[in-house]
């Protein structure tokens, strides 16, 4: 089947949004970013987000879309995300899907189902009482009772997913094992042309990820976490767990070093990189373009717009 869709996905540092904006002048495309942490506002620094130098005038979307305090999940980008795609293709502009986040990329090219939630309902916020006064001992034994493979898939200490196992069943009638399992054997949404990006030598890569680090300080990601801090955002919410917020704000809360925090968002940044080549790597129709020692981005360019033009998409 023809693709529909490019995707340009890598671990951080790899050079993606260079290579989608210059693809997507190739291909008359517009970007959808496929970020976990950009889709937040306030914070550009820590989370690399394309400048309007870097976009170049390509359109980019799913940027700013949540406020630092909302706990935002890959079914709330889904919904934004497919409407997004769909009107793009609908006006024969190609989607450029960019990003690291690997669960975002697949669950919107394979346009999942995801089990309903009413926030109103008042539901989570019963189960997350009982977690809190019983233990999550208590919850278990009731998955394991009404769900016992999500039981086993879930780790005995994932309150969050044990709960949402709980919600989805009680909320719905079917456990999230088979929901997911009706969704999973739904044919995709869209048709990928996937481009990942990684360098030959793992040290070139941590060379990069090091100096990227190394201009978010120079760029001011401290005064970033400070005004994010200042405004009332919680250390404890999910936008500042990203690495570099959470480093430097436990480091503002206790007053250590700014130079232990830095050298911790290198390495986390390290391991980060390497958990997304696992995942990536698990795409066997990913078509890969290993840079050298630097980026050359007029060869991925070239690599990437002959990989274009052969499934028709120029």
């Amino acid at each position: 089947m023809k693709p529909n869709v490019i995707v340009i996905c890598g671990p951080t540092a790899s050079g993606k949004t260079a290579l989608a904006v210059e693809l997507a002048q190739k291909v008359g495309g517009e970007v959808v970013s496929a970020d976990s942490m950009q889709v937040y506002r306030h914070m550009d620094i820590g989370t690399a987000k394309p400048t309007p130098q870097e976009m170049n005038g390509i359109p980019h979307h799913m940027i700013d879309v949540a406020d630092p305090e909302e706990n935002y999940s890959v079914a709330r980008y889904v919904a934004q995300a497919v409407p997004i795609v769909d009107s793009l293709l609908a006006r024969g502009i190609v989607p450029v899907i960019t990003g690291g986040t690997g669960m975002y990329i697949d669950h919107l090219i394979a346009g999942r189902q995801f089990a309903p939630f009413t926030p109103d309902s008042g539901l989570r916020q019963s189960l997350q009482k009982r977690a809190r006064e019983e233990g999550l001992s208590g919850l278990r034994a009731q998955l394991q009772q009404v769900d016992p493979e999500a039981a086993v898939r879930i780790h005995p200490n994932d309150e969050k997913r044990t709960i949402r196992a709980l919600e989805v069943y009680l909320s719905t009638g079917k456990t999230i094992t088979q929901h997911d399992r009706e969704s999973q054997a739904l044919p995709s949404r869209y048709t990928p042309l996937t481009i990942a990006l990684a360098f030959e030598q793992r040290p070139w890569l941590w060379k990069h990820i090091d100096q990227r680090v190394d201009r978010m300080m120079d760029q001011g990601l401290v005064r970033e976490v400070h005004q994010l801090l200042a405004s009332g955002v919680s250390p404890n919410c999910t936008a500042m767990q990203a690495i570099g917020y959470k480093e430097l704000a436990r480091s503002i809360w206790a007053g250590c070093p700014l130079d232990q925090a830095v050298q911790e968002i290198k390495l986390r940044s390290r391991q980060y990189a390497k958990r997304q080549l696992t995942w990536f790597r698990r795409n066997p129709s990913a078509n890969w373009f290993y840079w050298g020692e630097a980026p050359n981005i007029s060869s991925a360019l070239a690599f990437s717009t002959n990989l274009a033009i052969g499934c028709g998409l120029q």
